[in-house]
């Protein structure tokens, strides 16, 4: 296949969904997965064609196996771009969540990511110039209270690409990441979220309902990670925040994680531990 190809999950809604019509008008060949079939009906509608629309389980590495032989079918073998996006949320006290909820994200968030990239290593390194991008997010710049597993699976994409970006340098395959704020996704509505092992009913978004209108935790559109996306296949750089503010987090983390930790304790309204 002489255009470029990118192969992109939780292509549906929000960030994968932006992402896959960004390089589809970019002239790139989509396959795009998930397992939203509304959602992939009408995003094949959009991109009106050069793509491979697929209803994927990521947490099954067999089904991900067959998903990535039918695109390697249709491209010739061509990736230039992975980007595992796919992720579900789960909101409460980690001892108030049930544990088969905490493990549903474990398996979507790491499980499925490392489905996605052990799947597509063998068609990156025939590839020239080829990037594995993954979603990981700001709350892996210091755990989210609240989000506690989602948080952990987060920070192990990011430790995770970290060393990738090391390992596949020897087959010249790039590794990055992108840790996004509050986007403007699906995930902020649909999120669940659990008090004394039940779920409650929240009536609007889980997640940033009092989101403020400036700052690094502004509500940011899907467009804008897309564009992440875009500029991180024509770069070097390993993490991109987004906003670039997040930064910040991570630099203060650095300095002192206790103090990052005591402010976090006070905001939540609880007494720091002397």
């Amino acid at each position: 296949m002489d255009s470029k190809t990118i192969f992109v999950t939780g292509a549906a809604s929000g960030m994968g969904r932006s992402t896959a019509k960004l390089f589809r008008r970019h002239g790139w060949f989509v396959g795009a997965f998930d397992v939203n079939e509304t959602g992939l009906q009408s995003l094949e509608e959009e991109l009106a064609g050069n793509c491979q629309i697929g209803f994927l389980d990521v947490t099954d590495k067999d089904a991900f196996d067959r998903a990535m032989a039918g695109f390697a079918e249709v491209t010739g073998g061509r990736l230039d771009l992975m980007y595992n996006n796919a992720g579900i949320g789960v909101a409460g006290w980690f001892d108030e969540t049930p544990f088969d909820k905490i493990m549903d994200v474990v398996k979507v968030n790491f499980i499925g990511v490392l489905n996605g990239i052990h799947t597509a290593i063998p068609l990156l390194k025939e590839t020239p110039g080829s990037l594995c991008f993954t979603t990981s997010s700001s709350a892996a710049t210091f755990g989210a209270p609240g989000l506690a597993v989602y948080a952990a699976t987060k920070h192990a994409v990011k430790g995770l690409t970290e060393a990738l970006s090391v390992e596949l340098a020897r087959f010249g395959v790039r590794a990055a990441d992108v840790l996004p704020g509050l986007i403007d996704t699906p995930i902020l509505r649909d999120t669940p979220r659990y008090l004394n092992g039940e779920l409650v009913e929240v009536d609007g978004p889980t997640i940033g309902a009092n989101a403020p209108n400036e700052g690094m935790f502004r509500m940011i559109p899907p467009e804008e990670v897309a564009e992440c996306v875009w500029e991180a296949y024509h770069s070097n750089k390993l993490h991109w925040y987004v906003p670039p503010e997040i930064v910040e987090i991570d630099n203060a983390k650095a300095v002192s994680p206790e103090a990052l930790r005591d402010a976090r304790i006070t905001a939540s309204g609880f007494k720091v531990i002397e």
